[in-house]
Protein backbone atom coordinates (compact mmCIF):
# COMPACT_ATOMS: atom_id res chain seq x y z
CA UNK A 1 0.00 0.00 0.00
CA UNK A 2 1.13 3.51 -1.21
CA UNK A 3 0.28 6.74 1.30
CA UNK A 4 0.38 9.79 -0.04
CA UNK A 5 1.08 13.01 1.59
CA UNK A 6 0.71 16.58 0.65
CA UNK A 7 2.91 16.70 -2.65
CA UNK A 8 4.30 13.53 -4.46
CA UNK A 9 7.11 12.09 -5.76
CA UNK A 10 8.33 9.13 -7.77
CA UNK A 11 11.06 6.70 -9.01
CA UNK A 12 11.66 4.34 -11.60
CA UNK A 13 12.66 0.71 -11.58
CA UNK A 14 16.24 0.17 -12.42
CA UNK A 15 16.97 -2.43 -9.30
CA UNK A 16 16.39 -5.23 -12.10
CA UNK A 17 18.33 -3.72 -14.94
CA UNK A 18 21.09 -2.90 -12.60
CA UNK A 19 21.32 -6.63 -11.64
CA UNK A 20 21.43 -7.86 -14.50
CA UNK A 21 24.65 -5.69 -15.96
CA UNK A 22 26.19 -6.10 -12.72
CA UNK A 23 26.32 -2.39 -11.03
CA UNK A 24 26.84 -2.65 -7.67
CA UNK A 25 24.29 -0.79 -5.61
CA UNK A 26 24.64 -0.46 -2.36
CA UNK A 27 22.06 -0.98 1.02
CA UNK A 28 20.66 1.63 2.19
CA UNK A 29 18.69 1.81 5.35
CA UNK A 30 17.12 6.00 5.80
CA UNK A 31 14.81 7.84 8.01
CA UNK A 32 13.42 9.37 5.71
CA UNK A 33 12.14 12.65 7.49
CA UNK A 34 15.39 13.46 8.75
CA UNK A 35 16.63 16.72 7.57
CA UNK A 36 20.11 16.57 5.37
CA UNK A 37 23.26 17.93 6.96
CA UNK A 38 25.94 19.91 4.52
CA UNK A 39 29.86 19.44 5.15
CA UNK A 40 32.24 20.78 2.66
CA UNK A 41 35.09 18.49 2.27
CA UNK A 42 36.82 19.78 -0.42
CA UNK A 43 36.72 23.81 -1.18
CA UNK A 44 38.51 26.57 -2.94
CA UNK A 45 41.92 27.18 -1.88
CA UNK A 46 41.36 30.35 -1.39
CA UNK A 47 36.96 31.05 -0.71
CA UNK A 48 36.00 34.59 -1.17
CA UNK A 49 35.69 36.68 2.57
CA UNK A 50 32.51 37.85 2.85
CA UNK A 51 30.36 39.41 5.51
CA UNK A 52 26.58 39.05 5.43
CA UNK A 53 25.41 41.44 8.65
CA UNK A 54 22.27 40.55 10.17
CA UNK A 55 19.75 42.90 8.66
CA UNK A 56 17.31 45.62 10.22
CA UNK A 57 14.20 45.10 11.59
CA UNK A 58 11.46 47.34 10.91
CA UNK A 59 8.07 46.17 12.34
CA UNK A 60 6.03 44.91 15.43
CA UNK A 61 7.48 42.17 17.97
CA UNK A 62 10.88 40.34 17.08
CA UNK A 63 12.35 39.69 13.55
CA UNK A 64 10.23 36.88 11.77
CA UNK A 65 13.40 35.52 9.96
CA UNK A 66 16.52 35.77 10.13
CA UNK A 67 17.32 35.82 5.84
CA UNK A 68 21.18 36.82 6.72
CA UNK A 69 21.69 33.49 8.15
CA UNK A 70 20.21 31.74 5.44
CA UNK A 71 22.38 33.50 2.80
CA UNK A 72 25.53 33.22 5.07
CA UNK A 73 24.98 29.27 5.13
CA UNK A 74 24.00 29.07 1.54
CA UNK A 75 27.10 31.17 1.08
CA UNK A 76 29.38 29.05 2.92
CA UNK A 77 27.97 25.53 1.75
CA UNK A 78 29.20 26.40 -1.72
CA UNK A 79 32.48 26.18 -1.38
CA UNK A 80 33.39 29.57 -2.47
CA UNK A 81 33.12 32.20 0.09
CA UNK A 82 33.98 32.33 3.79
CA UNK A 83 31.99 34.04 5.51
CA UNK A 84 32.91 36.18 8.57
CA UNK A 85 31.14 35.38 11.76
CA UNK A 86 28.65 37.52 13.35
CA UNK A 87 30.99 38.21 16.22
CA UNK A 88 34.00 39.29 14.45
CA UNK A 89 31.95 41.84 12.98
CA UNK A 90 33.17 45.46 13.95
CA UNK A 91 30.19 46.89 12.92
CA UNK A 92 26.82 45.75 11.99
CA UNK A 93 25.33 48.84 8.99
CA UNK A 94 22.18 48.01 7.82
CA UNK A 95 22.03 51.41 5.24
CA UNK A 96 24.98 52.39 2.85
CA UNK A 97 25.17 56.07 4.36
CA UNK A 98 26.78 53.55 7.56
CA UNK A 99 29.07 51.49 5.56
CA UNK A 100 32.78 52.41 6.56
CA UNK A 101 34.73 50.56 3.56
CA UNK A 102 37.81 51.09 5.38
CA UNK A 103 36.84 49.09 9.04
CA UNK A 104 36.09 46.57 6.48
CA UNK A 105 38.99 46.48 4.77
CA UNK A 106 41.26 46.29 7.90
CA UNK A 107 38.80 42.74 8.83
CA UNK A 108 40.26 41.42 5.26
CA UNK A 109 36.50 41.04 3.92
CA UNK A 110 36.02 41.01 -0.13
CA UNK A 111 32.37 41.63 -0.25
CA UNK A 112 29.95 42.61 1.84
CA UNK A 113 25.74 42.49 2.05
CA UNK A 114 23.63 44.81 4.49
CA UNK A 115 19.95 44.61 4.49
CA UNK A 116 16.72 45.53 6.09
CA UNK A 117 13.44 43.38 6.83
CA UNK A 118 10.21 45.84 6.71
CA UNK A 119 6.98 44.44 7.68
CA UNK A 120 4.47 46.31 5.02
CA UNK A 121 1.16 44.23 6.54
CA UNK A 122 -0.10 42.21 8.84
CA UNK A 123 1.52 38.78 6.56
CA UNK A 124 3.47 40.99 4.37
CA UNK A 125 7.39 41.95 4.50
CA UNK A 126 9.48 43.84 1.94
CA UNK A 127 13.18 42.73 1.91
CA UNK A 128 16.10 45.15 1.14
CA UNK A 129 19.76 44.95 0.66
CA UNK A 130 22.98 45.57 -1.48
CA UNK A 131 26.43 43.90 -1.84
CA UNK A 132 29.36 46.01 -2.01
CA UNK A 133 32.91 45.48 -3.40
CA UNK A 134 34.77 46.44 -0.41
CA UNK A 135 38.20 46.58 -1.99
CA UNK A 136 36.89 49.09 -4.62
CA UNK A 137 34.19 50.85 -2.11
CA UNK A 138 31.34 50.69 -4.40
CA UNK A 139 27.73 48.92 -4.96
CA UNK A 140 27.87 45.91 -7.03
CA UNK A 141 23.86 44.86 -6.27
CA UNK A 142 20.48 46.00 -4.62
CA UNK A 143 16.80 44.77 -4.52
CA UNK A 144 13.83 44.93 -3.06
CA UNK A 145 12.18 41.59 -2.58
CA UNK A 146 8.17 41.24 -1.25
CA UNK A 147 7.50 38.14 0.89
CA UNK A 148 5.06 36.78 3.15
CA UNK A 149 6.21 35.04 6.45
CA UNK A 150 5.81 31.79 5.09
CA UNK A 151 7.76 32.35 2.37
CA UNK A 152 10.70 34.57 3.90
CA UNK A 153 13.06 31.53 3.71
CA UNK A 154 12.83 31.44 -0.13
CA UNK A 155 13.18 35.46 -0.04
CA UNK A 156 16.74 34.37 1.68
CA UNK A 157 17.61 31.68 -0.73
CA UNK A 158 16.69 34.45 -3.29
CA UNK A 159 18.93 36.71 -2.05
CA UNK A 160 21.77 34.46 -1.97
CA UNK A 161 21.26 33.25 -5.42
CA UNK A 162 21.72 37.00 -6.75
CA UNK A 163 24.58 37.33 -4.21
CA UNK A 164 26.21 34.21 -5.60
CA UNK A 165 25.63 35.05 -9.52
CA UNK A 166 27.16 38.47 -9.45
CA UNK A 167 30.52 37.24 -7.79
CA UNK A 168 30.99 34.26 -9.58
CA UNK A 169 28.74 34.79 -13.02
CA UNK A 170 26.91 31.67 -11.81
CA UNK A 171 23.57 31.00 -11.51
CA UNK A 172 22.54 30.68 -7.69
CA UNK A 173 21.26 27.00 -7.15
CA UNK A 174 19.56 28.17 -3.31
CA UNK A 175 16.15 28.14 -4.11
CA UNK A 176 16.21 24.88 -6.64
CA UNK A 177 15.19 21.81 -4.71
CA UNK A 178 16.26 18.23 -4.91
CA UNK A 179 14.52 14.75 -4.27
CA UNK A 180 16.00 11.42 -3.24
CA UNK A 181 15.27 8.18 -2.02
CA UNK A 182 15.15 6.66 1.34
CA UNK A 183 14.80 3.16 3.45
CA UNK A 184 13.92 2.12 6.93
CA UNK A 185 14.70 -1.48 7.73
CA UNK A 186 12.75 -2.56 10.93
CA UNK A 187 13.25 -6.68 11.21
CA UNK A 188 12.52 -7.85 8.02
CA UNK A 189 9.65 -4.74 7.20
CA UNK A 190 11.22 -1.94 5.03
CA UNK A 191 9.84 1.22 4.10
CA UNK A 192 10.65 3.14 0.92
CA UNK A 193 9.52 7.07 0.92
CA UNK A 194 10.30 9.52 -1.86
CA UNK A 195 11.35 12.91 -0.43
CA UNK A 196 11.82 16.56 -2.17
CA UNK A 197 13.70 19.42 0.06
CA UNK A 198 15.46 22.52 -0.68
CA UNK A 199 18.86 22.29 -2.30
CA UNK A 200 20.29 22.89 1.37
CA UNK A 201 18.58 20.01 2.83
CA UNK A 202 16.20 21.85 4.87
CA UNK A 203 12.44 21.50 4.39
CA UNK A 204 12.07 17.85 3.64
CA UNK A 205 9.09 16.36 2.86
CA UNK A 206 7.81 12.87 2.52
CA UNK A 207 6.17 12.66 -0.63
CA UNK A 208 4.91 8.49 -0.95
CA UNK A 209 5.64 6.00 1.24
CA UNK A 210 5.40 2.12 0.56
CA UNK A 211 6.87 -1.48 1.50
CA UNK A 212 7.62 -2.13 -2.37
CA UNK A 213 10.48 -0.46 -3.56
CA UNK A 214 10.08 3.09 -5.45
CA UNK A 215 13.22 4.07 -7.22
CA UNK A 216 14.37 6.39 -9.93
CA UNK A 217 12.52 10.01 -9.53
CA UNK A 218 12.69 12.26 -12.58
CA UNK A 219 11.69 15.98 -12.54
CA UNK A 220 9.25 17.75 -15.27
CA UNK A 221 10.74 20.59 -16.68
CA UNK A 222 9.05 22.73 -14.91
CA UNK A 223 9.38 21.36 -11.80
CA UNK A 224 5.69 20.65 -10.76
CA UNK A 225 5.58 17.01 -10.81
CA UNK A 226 7.80 13.52 -10.43
CA UNK A 227 7.51 10.17 -12.32
CA UNK A 228 8.69 7.60 -10.53
CA UNK A 229 8.39 3.33 -10.57
CA UNK A 230 6.62 1.93 -7.65
CA UNK A 231 6.37 -2.04 -7.23
CA UNK A 232 3.57 -2.14 -5.10
CA UNK A 233 1.56 -5.24 -5.69
CA UNK A 234 5.16 -6.71 -6.67
CA UNK A 235 4.63 -4.87 -10.42
CA UNK A 236 6.85 -2.19 -11.83
CA UNK A 237 4.65 0.76 -13.08
CA UNK A 238 5.50 4.39 -13.62
CA UNK A 239 3.51 6.85 -12.00
CA UNK A 240 3.37 10.56 -12.73
CA UNK A 241 2.62 12.43 -9.65
CA UNK A 242 1.75 16.01 -9.37
CA UNK A 243 3.34 17.94 -6.19
CA UNK A 244 0.87 20.39 -5.41
CA UNK A 245 -2.04 18.43 -5.17
CA UNK A 246 -0.78 15.02 -4.41
CA UNK A 247 -2.32 13.47 -7.16
CA UNK A 248 -1.33 10.50 -9.41
CA UNK A 249 -1.76 8.52 -12.53
CA UNK A 250 -0.37 5.55 -13.69
CA UNK A 251 0.43 5.65 -16.75
CA UNK A 252 2.60 2.57 -17.64
CA UNK A 253 1.88 -1.11 -16.45
CA UNK A 254 2.39 -2.98 -19.24
CA UNK A 255 3.57 -6.84 -19.23
CA UNK A 256 7.50 -7.08 -18.11
CA UNK A 257 9.36 -4.74 -16.73
CA UNK A 258 8.07 -0.50 -16.73
CA UNK A 259 11.00 2.04 -15.70
CA UNK A 260 13.59 4.43 -15.63
CA UNK A 261 11.45 6.89 -16.49
CA UNK A 262 12.51 10.78 -17.72
CA UNK A 263 10.43 13.26 -18.90
CA UNK A 264 11.30 14.93 -22.13
CA UNK A 265 12.13 18.86 -22.37
CA UNK A 266 8.73 20.03 -23.24
CA UNK A 267 7.34 18.18 -20.37
CA UNK A 268 4.69 15.80 -22.97
CA UNK A 269 6.68 12.51 -23.19
CA UNK A 270 8.42 10.24 -21.13
CA UNK A 271 11.87 8.11 -22.33
CA UNK A 272 11.41 4.76 -20.34
CA UNK A 273 12.49 1.33 -20.52
CA UNK A 274 9.99 -1.34 -21.50
CA UNK A 275 10.78 -5.56 -21.76
CA UNK A 276 7.28 -6.29 -22.41
CA UNK A 277 6.53 -9.53 -23.32
CA UNK A 278 9.43 -10.47 -25.04
CA UNK A 279 11.17 -9.53 -22.04
CA UNK A 280 14.17 -7.97 -23.61
CA UNK A 281 14.69 -4.36 -22.36
CA UNK A 282 14.59 -1.95 -25.04
CA UNK A 283 14.43 2.10 -24.79
CA UNK A 284 10.79 3.74 -25.45
CA UNK A 285 9.12 6.75 -25.83
CA UNK A 286 5.68 7.40 -24.65
CA UNK A 287 3.44 10.72 -25.38
CA UNK A 288 1.46 11.38 -22.11
CA UNK A 289 -1.58 12.78 -23.46
CA UNK A 290 -2.16 10.15 -26.29
CA UNK A 291 -0.27 7.60 -24.78
CA UNK A 292 1.21 6.44 -27.90
CA UNK A 293 4.48 4.44 -28.20
CA UNK A 294 7.40 4.38 -29.84
CA UNK A 295 9.94 1.99 -29.99
CA UNK A 296 13.48 3.37 -30.30
CA UNK A 297 15.73 0.51 -29.79
CA UNK A 298 15.58 -3.35 -30.54
CA UNK A 299 18.91 -4.98 -29.29
CA UNK A 300 18.44 -8.45 -28.04
CA UNK A 301 21.05 -6.70 -25.79
CA UNK A 302 19.91 -4.64 -22.40
CA UNK A 303 19.05 -0.91 -23.53
CA UNK A 304 18.18 1.43 -20.05
CA UNK A 305 18.75 4.70 -18.53
CA UNK A 306 17.62 6.68 -20.67
CA UNK A 307 17.76 10.88 -20.61
CA UNK A 308 16.95 13.29 -22.73
CA UNK A 309 19.48 16.07 -24.51
CA UNK A 310 18.39 19.55 -23.78
CA UNK A 311 16.74 20.04 -27.24
CA UNK A 312 14.79 16.96 -27.17
CA UNK A 313 16.05 15.78 -30.54
CA UNK A 314 18.14 12.89 -28.82
CA UNK A 315 18.02 10.35 -26.23
CA UNK A 316 21.29 8.76 -24.79
CA UNK A 317 21.16 5.53 -22.79
CA UNK A 318 23.18 2.49 -21.33
CA UNK A 319 22.99 -0.24 -23.16
CA UNK A 320 25.59 -3.87 -22.74
CA UNK A 321 25.30 -4.30 -26.62
CA UNK A 322 29.40 -3.93 -27.04
CA UNK A 323 29.92 -6.79 -23.93
CA UNK A 324 29.90 -4.21 -21.54
CA UNK A 325 27.55 -1.07 -20.09
CA UNK A 326 28.61 1.74 -22.45
CA UNK A 327 26.83 4.89 -23.36
CA UNK A 328 24.72 5.15 -26.79
CA UNK A 329 22.92 7.88 -28.58
CA UNK A 330 19.61 7.46 -31.01
CA UNK A 331 17.13 10.39 -32.40
CA UNK A 332 13.84 10.60 -30.71
CA UNK A 333 12.42 9.68 -33.20
CA UNK A 334 14.24 6.31 -33.82
CA UNK A 335 17.00 4.87 -36.12
CA UNK A 336 20.60 3.58 -35.82
CA UNK A 337 21.63 3.84 -32.24
CA UNK A 338 25.38 5.09 -32.14
CA UNK A 339 28.08 4.29 -29.34
CA UNK A 340 29.11 7.56 -27.63
CA UNK A 341 32.19 6.91 -24.84
CA UNK A 342 34.74 4.53 -26.16
CA UNK A 343 37.19 5.12 -22.67
CA UNK A 344 36.80 2.71 -19.78
CA UNK A 345 35.42 -0.80 -19.41
CA UNK A 346 32.11 0.58 -17.63
CA UNK A 347 30.18 3.56 -18.44
CA UNK A 348 26.28 3.56 -17.44
CA UNK A 349 23.61 6.10 -15.61
CA UNK A 350 23.91 8.63 -18.57
CA UNK A 351 23.34 12.58 -17.77
CA UNK A 352 23.23 15.36 -19.77
CA UNK A 353 24.31 18.97 -18.93
CA UNK A 354 21.98 21.32 -19.27
CA UNK A 355 24.43 22.96 -22.04
CA UNK A 356 23.98 19.85 -23.81
CA UNK A 357 27.95 19.72 -24.10
CA UNK A 358 28.80 17.44 -21.30
CA UNK A 359 27.53 13.54 -19.87
CA UNK A 360 28.06 12.27 -16.70
CA UNK A 361 28.07 8.71 -16.59
CA UNK A 362 29.20 6.44 -13.66
CA UNK A 363 32.64 5.16 -14.84
CA UNK A 364 35.13 2.57 -13.18
CA UNK A 365 37.86 3.94 -12.39
CA UNK A 366 40.58 1.54 -10.83
CA UNK A 367 38.10 -0.97 -10.12
CA UNK A 368 36.13 1.19 -8.39
CA UNK A 369 32.61 2.87 -9.66
CA UNK A 370 32.85 6.92 -9.81
CA UNK A 371 31.55 9.76 -11.07
CA UNK A 372 32.83 11.63 -14.50
CA UNK A 373 32.15 13.50 -17.27
CA UNK A 374 32.81 13.39 -21.13
CA UNK A 375 33.37 16.25 -23.51
CA UNK A 376 30.01 15.26 -26.16
CA UNK A 377 31.96 17.44 -28.48
CA UNK A 378 34.89 15.21 -28.49
CA UNK A 379 33.88 12.09 -27.05
CA UNK A 380 36.80 11.96 -24.65
CA UNK A 381 36.78 11.47 -20.76
CA UNK A 382 36.89 15.02 -19.74
CA UNK A 383 37.60 14.40 -15.60
CA UNK A 384 36.89 11.82 -12.87
CA UNK A 385 35.40 13.63 -10.25
CA UNK A 386 34.92 11.39 -7.17
CA UNK A 387 37.18 9.11 -5.08
CA UNK A 388 34.51 6.96 -3.81
CA UNK A 389 34.18 3.44 -3.80
CA UNK A 390 30.71 2.91 -5.34
CA UNK A 391 29.20 6.12 -6.53
CA UNK A 392 26.03 6.08 -8.30
CA UNK A 393 23.30 8.14 -9.68
CA UNK A 394 24.19 11.35 -11.23
CA UNK A 395 22.77 14.32 -11.63
CA UNK A 396 22.97 18.05 -12.68
CA UNK A 397 21.82 20.96 -11.08
CA UNK A 398 20.26 23.12 -13.67
CA UNK A 399 22.95 26.00 -13.92
CA UNK A 400 25.15 23.14 -14.62
CA UNK A 401 27.92 23.67 -12.66
CA UNK A 402 27.55 21.32 -10.01
CA UNK A 403 26.12 17.33 -10.05
CA UNK A 404 24.65 15.65 -6.98
CA UNK A 405 25.88 11.90 -6.87
CA UNK A 406 24.88 9.29 -4.23
CA UNK A 407 27.83 7.44 -2.57
CA UNK A 408 28.83 5.29 0.63
CA UNK A 409 30.42 6.70 3.79
CA UNK A 410 31.55 4.88 6.69
CA UNK A 411 28.52 1.83 6.02
CA UNK A 412 26.00 4.58 5.38
CA UNK A 413 23.84 5.39 1.99
CA UNK A 414 24.87 9.40 1.78
CA UNK A 415 24.04 12.01 -0.65
CA UNK A 416 27.37 14.41 -2.05
CA UNK A 417 27.88 16.75 -4.64
CA UNK A 418 31.27 17.87 -6.95
CA UNK A 419 31.49 20.88 -9.12
CA UNK A 420 32.15 20.09 -12.89
CA UNK A 421 35.37 21.50 -12.87
CA UNK A 422 36.33 19.22 -9.77
CA UNK A 423 37.17 22.18 -7.27
CA UNK A 424 34.57 21.73 -4.77
CA UNK A 425 33.04 18.73 -3.07
CA UNK A 426 30.55 18.52 -0.26
CA UNK A 427 29.01 15.72 1.58
CA UNK A 428 25.12 15.69 2.01
CA UNK A 429 23.88 12.98 4.89
CA UNK A 430 20.82 12.16 6.78
CA UNK A 431 21.23 12.76 10.59
CA UNK A 432 19.61 9.27 11.12
CA UNK A 433 19.63 6.90 8.53
CA UNK A 434 20.63 6.37 4.76
CA UNK A 435 19.81 7.99 1.57
CA UNK A 436 19.65 7.70 -2.45
CA UNK A 437 19.02 8.56 -5.93
CA UNK A 438 19.12 12.22 -5.88
CA UNK A 439 17.78 14.17 -8.78
CA UNK A 440 18.33 17.99 -8.91
CA UNK A 441 15.04 19.65 -9.75
CA UNK A 442 15.16 22.51 -12.34
CA UNK A 443 15.10 26.57 -11.60
CA UNK A 444 11.35 27.46 -9.86
CA UNK A 445 9.48 30.01 -12.24
CA UNK A 446 7.65 31.98 -11.28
Amino acid sequence: MIRMRNRPMGLSSAAAIRTVLGLLLAVFAAAAHAQLDITVRKGLARPVPIAVVPFGWQGSGPPPYDLAAVITADLGNSGRFAPMAVRDMISRPTEPAQVNFQDWRVSDVDALVIGRLQQTGPDDFTAQFQLFDVIRGRQLLGFRLTSNRANLRATAHRIADMIFEELTGIPGVFSTQIAYVSEERSGETRTYRLIVADADGENARVIAESNQPLMSPSWSPDGRRIAYVSFEGNQSAIYVQTLRTGTRERVSMRAGHNGAPVFSPDGRRLALTLSLAEGNFDIYTLDLATQVLRRLTDSPAIDTEPTWSPDGETIYFMSDRAGGPQIYRVSANGGRAERVTFEGDYNARPRISPDGNELAVVHRDRGNFRIATFDLRTGRLKQVLTNGLLDESPSYAPNGAVLIYATRERGRGVLATATTDGTIQQQIASGSGDVREPVWGPFPRP
